[in-house]
C-alpha cells in the first residue's frame, strides 16, 4: 500500500472508495453547551440518513467510552474497545481506515473544523492500529463538492483485531498536577481564547482547535501557518513533551494529531481534561 498521510483530502477518498482493503468511519456525535448545561447525543441518526459509500458508524457516546465513568467521554476499557472495533470490521483484515464526522461544528457565529473524528482516530493509535486517516474537511466537505452518499446502515465483516495498546498516549491527572512544575512539559489547552480565559490548568498555554481549519473550504490550514501557530506556544521544541487538554478529552486530539502531522514524536492527551480536574474542589484553576 502507498504511504498513507494523517490526513486525507475528499479527492484522495473517491478515488478509492471501490478498495477493498479501506475502511471508512463515520465518528458524528453532537455536542451543545447551553444555560442548562452540555447536551450529547450520538450522530447515528444522521449517518443512516446520509454517510460517505460503505461508511460504518462507530458510536463514541455509547460505544467507545467507559461507561462507568461520571466524565463523559473517557477511554474504554482494552476489552470493550475490542468488541466494538472487531464488530466494526477494523483490525488484521483490512489495511488501512478512513474516519470523518460532520466536519464542522457550530460555536457562536463561527463554522469551525469538528474534531469527533480525532477523538476515535487517536484511540486507535492508543490501541495500536496505525495505519488511520482523517478527511480533511469532514462530511460537510463532502457533501458541498456533491460527491456520492449512501443511507441506511452499512457493515464490514468482522476482523480480528490484535494491536497493542500504547498506554503513553494518554495521561492521567497525577502526571498533569506534575507537569505544571516541570519545565520541559508543556501543557497546551485546546479550547477557545473565551474558554481558556475563564480558567484553566496552571501554566498552560492556550492554542484554540478551532483556528486551524479554513471556515469557508472546512479544510485544514496549510503546514506553514499551522507550524507559526504552534510555534508562537514553543509546542514544536522537540525537547518538550506535550500534554494536551480541553475540556472532556476530544478537541484535545485535534491538537495532538496536527502535532503529529508536523512532526513532534513527544505528545500525549490528558484525558479526563478539564471535566475531571475541576471535579477536584482542591485542584487549581487560573483565569485571565
Amino acid at each position: 500500500m502507498e504511504h498513507l498521510p494523517l490526513f486525507v483530502s475528499t479527492e484522495w477518498l473517491a478515488e478509492r472508495l471501490d478498495d477493498s482493503d479501506l475502511r471508512i468511519v463515520d465518528a458524528t456525535t453532537y455536542l451543545q453547551p447551553g444555560a442548562d448545561g452540555v447536551k450529547v447525543w450520538s450522530g447515528e441518526e444522521t449517518y443512516k440518513e446520509n454517510h460517505i459509500p460503505s461508511a460504518v458508524y462507530a458510536d463514541l457516546l455509547h460505544d467507545f467510552s467507559d461507561p462507568d465513568s461520571d466524565l463523559g467521554f473517557t477511554k474504554p476499557s482494552r476489552e470493550r474497545f475490542l468488541e466494538k472495533i472487531e464488530n466494526l470490521g477494523i483490525g488484521d483484515d483490512n489495511t488501512y481506515t478512513v474516519i470523518y464526522d460532520q466536519g464542522y461544528a457550530v460555536v457562536g457565529s463561527d463554522v469551525i473544523a469538528s474534531d469527533w473524528a480525532s477523538r476515535f482516530a487517536w484511540q486507535l493509535l492508543y490501541e495500536g492500529y496505525d495505519h488511520i486517516a482523517i478527511l480533511d474537511g469532514g462530511l460537510a466537505k463532502w457533501k458541498e463538492e456533491g460527491r456520492p452518499l449512501s443511507s441506511g446502515i452499512e457493515t464490514y465483516p468482522n476482523s480480528e483485531f490484535s494491536g497493542e495498546r500504547r498506554s503513553d498516549l494518554f495521561v492521567g491527572k497525577e502526571e498533569v498536577e506534575k507537569a505544571v512544575h516541570d519545565d520541559d512539559v508543556l501543557l497546551v489547552n485546546s479550547l477557545s481564547e473565551q474558554e481558556f480565559n475563564n480558567g484553566h490548568i496552571p501554566s498552560s498555554c492556550n492554542i484554540p482547535f478551532i483556528n486551524h481549519s479554513d471556515q469557508e473550504s472546512k479544510a485544514l490550514h496549510s503546514d506553514e501557518q499551522l507550524k507559526e501557530a504552534f510555534e508562537k506556544a514553543g509546542a514544536l521544541d522537540p525537547g518538550k513533551k506535550v500534554i494536551t487538554y480541553c475540556g472532556g478529552g476530544i478537541a484535545a486530539t485535534w491538537n495532538a494529531l496536527l502535532l503529529k502531522k508536523l512532526g513532534h514524536k513527544n505528545v500525549v492527551v490528558y484525558d479526563g481534561s478539564m471535566a475531571e480536574w475541576t471535579s477536584d474542589p482542591n485542584a487549581e484553576i487560573e483565569k485571565k
